[in-house]
């Protein structure tokens, strides 16, 4: 058994079971690939494929638990390496964050400035989806931490965190009816068009399930997954824009007016999360700590051993 059979069982997994394109994607060849499974079978005993004729369809009984160890041993040889990599530069080496557009746009900019004033050396990487995108970007080793909102807590195979609480705001031109209420209600919202974001993104399902408990169906005019989009639809007097209050700025935003609606969809809270087990390097414990001065290295790992986030924000 070495290694490098462990590498292609894990990678025909990912590649949907095309062995081509694994061995692709590990710059082999197909008929090494295909041999080296064959042999770990023959030494395990147990066919870790189902097969139709000689293509791999599927993972059998015994092959599923084969890949759950495999996952294991392979996240243990990354873990070693990246260990031998900081002790070797401490200050240098790959950051990948993924996260959405709005966390990416308004709550990360000082954040990744003081970041990379302090580890110049370090090449950091954004990469940008919807939570569900960027929580896969984690778990495939694609990304070392992933930011957003409550959606990516509780996904199998990764170590989420509180990092702070946000609020959505109303978004309307100057002169604007609402801008006139003392109070605002979700029953004059919903008396104009509305433009929020994709069902996917920053708290969506708070402002559906807010207008559902109150029987209201309004009328979601433009759906987008970025703030930026939304506003400007708004400038143009097509409706009523609800987006994450990190989005507005009245010096950058003038020709809008905000309304915080926090009584009215509740408070957010934005998360990091980790791939369960993972090697943290010092620096990556650093940027947590400068997203949310609430967290530091013993709690980091006091959650990642099995602890609750008991802190408070």
């Amino acid at each position: 058994m070495n290694l490098h059979q462990l590498r292609f069982v894990r990678e025909a997994v990912r590649q949907n079971f095309n062995l081509t394109e694994a061995a692709k994607a590990l710059f082999t060849s197909q008929p090494g690939v295909s041999k080296a499974i064959i042999e770990l079978e023959e030494e395990l005993g147990v066919d870790i494929f189902t097969r139709h004729g000689k293509r791999i369809r599927g993972l059998t009984e015994p092959g599923r638990a084969v890949l759950k160890s495999v996952e294991l041993i392979m996240q243990e040889i990354d873990g070693l390496k990246r260990i031998g990599k900081e002790y070797a530069a401490q200050d240098s080496g790959s950051f990948t964050i993924a996260t959405t557009h709005t966390q990416a746009r308004y709550a990360l900019p000082k954040v990744v400035q003081a970041f990379m004033q302090r580890y110049p050396k370090v090449r950091l990487s954004l990469l940008q989806g919807n939570p569900k995108q960027i929580a896969e970007m984690v778990m495939r080793d694609q990304a070392d931490l992933a930011i957003a909102t409550e959606a990516i807590a509780g996904i199998d195979g990764l170590v989420s965190m509180p990092c702070y609480q946000w609020e959505h705001v109303v978004v309307v031109p100057p002169e604007h009816p609402l801008l006139k209420l003392k109070s605002i209600t979700l029953e004059e919202i919903a008396h104009y068009p509305l433009i929020t974001y994709d069902g996917a993104f920053a708290g969506r399902s708070k402002i559906d399930h807010a207008f559902e408990i109150r029987n209201l169906k309004p009328d979601i005019l433009l759906e987008a997954i970025d703030a930026d989009v939304i506003k400007t639809y708004v400038e143009l007097g097509m409706g009523v824009g609800v987006i994450a209050g990190m989005a507005y700025d009245a010096e950058r935003d003038k020709n809008l007016r905000s309304i915080p609606v926090g009584h009215l969809f509740g408070m957010n809270v934005s998360r990091v999360a980790v791939k369960n087990g993972a090697y943290l390097r010092s620096y990556i414990y650093t940027f947590i700590e400068l997203l949310t001065p609430t967290l530091n290295r013993k709690l980091i790992d006091q959650v990642m051993q099995g602890g609750k986030d008991t802190y408070d924000l």
